[in-house]
């Protein structure tokens, strides 16, 4: 088992329904550690920049101008197999085929809003964390409950 840093992000159907702190309180729940956090409005060329993978998909062009049509909550968290977590928690990329108990399965119904992004690797989640915090905007500090969490003779 590996520690972890993974990127998140409450995209903007997410904020505008009112839904971001509920939805950042499921991965604190969960135990992770929030390490970094902030509400932005996302820049087109970061954006873009954010979603180069999918530049040749058709749906590109509106993930581009959905991202950044109104706030998100960008925030990082830290855990043992912070990813796999963060992904198992938010579920299946759309809501209708979404397990409940996960954030989509619980909060969404859309076949094209899906409330939240998450890093799907941990080269993924190193290069996002890159584009949303500049160098020190994600801290290193150690929760007191952390002894709590993990059993750190046999997980860490």
């Amino acid at each position: 088992m590996a520690i972890e840093t993974t990127l998140l992000i409450v995209k903007p159907d997410g904020v505008q329904r009112g839904l971001a702190g509920r939805i950042l309180t499921r991965f604190e729940d969960k135990g992770l550690q929030l390490v970094g956090m902030k509400l932005m409005t996302i820049p087109r060329a970061l954006a873009e920049r954010h979603y180069e993978a999918h530049k040749e998909r058709k749906f590109y062009p509106g993930l581009v101008r959905f991202m950044t049509s109104s706030p998100v909550l960008v925030f990082a968290v830290r855990g043992v197999d912070a990813i796999a977590i963060c992904r198992k928690l938010m579920g299946a990329t759309f809501g209708p085929n979404a397990e409940p108990g996960t954030i989509r399965g619980d909060f969404g119904a859309s076949r094209s809003y899906n409330l939240i992004h998450g890093s799907d690797s941990v080269e993924s989640a190193t290069r996002e964390i890159g584009l949303f915090f500049a160098e020190g905007e994600v801290q290193t500090w150690q929760p007191a409950i952390q002894s709590w969490i993990y059993d750190a003779s046999e997980e860490l």
